[in-house]
């Protein structure tokens, strides 16, 4: 299952072309606000060099990575958390997604108007931000609001969650981002049917012209360390062309001007890592294939995203590393090595994992 990231950012900050770099979809692409009206949706592939070794062991076998869905949201426009805009809509499509990439115009182009004059990146990011805070803190309050009589006649998790939301509301106020707060695991479990959106992982997103660096993505790392957060850069309208190409034509172009792998590549892997997530490997059958579990899932958990069936029929997983299949070239001559762990339901699956797992 693709884990879905939420493109948002001010009207013409280029997440259009992001999206289209990222997915090749041929989303509509147009120097006016307001050009994505609905969000759109595609499939990004997560480049792996591990899957790509893997399966230089097994070339005739179809390479599957996993992959990640990029959302392509409306633009975000100040006051949209009271519906200007189309603010509701935005902020109702950044609900269901599970991380924000947060799209910072970093180019100047008269072609292209900016919704608020001129190119300022730390007032836009904050515009962003007020917006969701402000979103937040208008659906703490309504469930605040919600719970308060049955927390004052005594109800213990009312009380529990009154005292939760009380900090956050009081957080959220002083432009405090959810996320920020400190949240035990109960605590985020309380909050999941609010889905507030500043409890969302974020990964900024400098998109800068054809000259790729400037003062403006500059001050976007900058503003990203501040806030703890990840960043990117991207010239946005070249990948989005380079995109377009097939892929032969696509390297050819890298080779010749130097370039070891496209932005998007590296955006793509730096929003996986927001979420926590660890990628283990299988190659029985006709596919060599990554997977992707949270940190710390065990063995037949994690043999159910292959099938379900997997948990309950799970008799053991035969665990090999990479390293030892490029060595030994196959795993019957791993097994003769002794080199394959025979693991039972308690093992935690490691970043990088290759399974066999074995059911009844």
């Amino acid at each position: 299952m693709s884990r879905t990231f939420g493109l948002v950012g001010l009207p013409n900050a280029g997440k259009s072309t992001i999206f289209n770099a990222l997915t090749a979809a041929g989303a509509r692409v147009e120097p006016y606000p307001f050009c994505t009206l609905q969000a759109q949706k595609g499939i990004a592939p997560v480049p792996d060099p591990r899957l790509d070794r893997l399966h230089a062991l097994f070339p005739e076998k179809k390479k599957v990575p996993t992959t990640i869905e990029v959302v392509d949201i409306a633009g975000l426009v100040e006051g949209a958390s009271r519906g200007e805009g189309l603010g509701n809509q935005f902020l109702a499509d950044i609900r269901n997604v599970e991380a924000i990439l947060h799209v910072v115009r970093c180019f100047e182009a008269e072609d292209v108007a900016h919704p608020m004059g001129e190119l300022d990146v730390k007032r836009d990011i904050e515009v962003v931000e007020t917006e969701l805070l402000l979103k937040d803190l208008e659906t703490l309050e309504g469930r605040r609001e919600r719970i308060a009589k049955t927390a004052r006649i005594g109800d213990k998790q009312a009380r529990e969650e009154l005292a939760l939301l009380d900090r956050l509301i009081d957080a959220l106020k002083r432009g405090v981002p959810i996320r920020n707060a400190s949240l035990t695991a109960e605590e985020k479990e309380k909050l999941k049917g609010l889905a507030p959106l500043t409890l969302k992982p974020v990964l900024f997103v400098a998109n800068v012209g054809d000259s790729g660096e400037n003062e403006h993505s500059r001050k976007v790392a900058e503003l990203a360390r501040e806030r703890g957060a990840g960043m990117v850069v991207i010239r946005g309208r070249l990948e989005m062309e380079l995109s377009e190409l097939a892929e032969e034509e696509r390297r050819e172009f890298l080779r010749e001007y130097g370039i070891g792998e496209l932005a998007v590549e590296r955006l793509v892997r730096e929003a996986y890592r927001l979420l926590s997530v660890i990628t283990f490997y299988t190659f029985v059958g006709p596919e060599v294939r990554a997977w992707t579990v949270p940190a710390g899932t065990k063995a037949p958990e994690a043999g159910a995203v292959i099938h379900t069936d997997f948990r309950d029929r799970f008799v053991l997983a035969e665990i090999m590393r990479l390293e030892d299949l490029e060595q030994y070239r196959s795993d019957k001559a791993l097994r003769e090595a002794g080199k394959i762990l025979r693991a039972g339901r308690d093992y935690v699956v490691q970043d990088g994992d290759v399974i066999h797992f074995i059911v009844a």
